[in-house]
């Protein structure tokens, strides 16, 4: 990144925002110091969760190791769904659940296996997730889902019904395709279901540099850490409701 297009970046919504908040809680900490406070931690947590080095390692905490290669040899392969876009004809997949697909459309490619899509409607009469994979897979890859699970609300809903589905036909492992720092989460979902898988994520990351690029925040990259942080806050509610991970 040029210094030109560092500097760009910080004068833009909503980083822009973020340093008025910083230089208001500066103002305003000599003779209210709550409000001053207040401000300080509003517009530097904006801040620094907007570098590339906090969202990078909110990701890397959430990433497990390389990917186990035991267990029964997959029968199938389970696309999980993520996110959904609004467009002029409608609703489509959004850019993680595409890039799922893609994952997912090239493993199916390598071994022949069969495809199951899953996700429900993301919102009231929606489009259940899984039909507009399902319509995606076809179109963009030329790969038709064998299943297609159009109610499961969230990754415990995933596993329980895509599981039930596998087992009727007598499938006993599977392949489970979703983001390096969804699986952790997902496959022990899948595993409480009863359901083996052998993971295959649609990447893994390598930790920040510490370059002072990685210090530089940006916009996109606070999308990034919302995204880690809501992963973190679905394990903790798996752990609460569950009793693990």
């Amino acid at each position: 990144m040029s210094f030109q297009a560092a500097l760009a970046a910080q004068a833009l919504p909503p980083l822009l925002l973020a340093w008025l908040a910083l230089a208001g809680g500066l103002l305003a900490w000599p003779r209210r110091r709550l409000a001053g406070a207040l401000a300080l931690a509003g517009g530097g947590g904006l801040l620094a969760l907007a570098t590339p080095f906090a969202a990078g390692w909110l990701r890397a905490s959430l990433e497990a190791g390389p990917p186990a290669d035991g267990g029964p040899a997959p029968g199938a392969i389970v696309i999980l769904g993520a996110d959904s876009a609004r467009a002029v004809s409608g609703m489509e997949i959004g850019p993680l659940t595409l890039e799922r697909l893609r994952a997912g459309a090239a493993l199916h490619r390598a071994t022949g296996l069969p495809v199951l899509v899953t996700g429900g409607p993301v919102g009231p009469a929606a489009v259940p997730l899984a039909r507009l994979m399902a319509e995606s897979l076809a179109a963009d890859f030329g790969i038709t889902a064998r299943w297609v699970e159009p109610e499961a609300g969230d990754t415990r809903g995933n596993a329980l019904l895509a599981a039930a589905l596998l087992r009727a036909e007598g499938i006993a492992a599977a392949h489970l395709v979703t983001h390096g720092w969804h699986m952790p989460r997902a496959r022990a979902a899948f595993a409480r279901a009863g359901l083996p898988v052998r993971e295959a994520p649609v990447r893994r990351h390598a930790p920040p540099a510490g370059a002072w690029q990685d210090f530089v925040p940006r916009a996109d990259h606070l999308a990034l850490s919302w995204w880690m942080l809501r992963e973190w806050a679905g394990r903790l509610a798996y752990r609460l409701r569950d009793g693990a991970a």
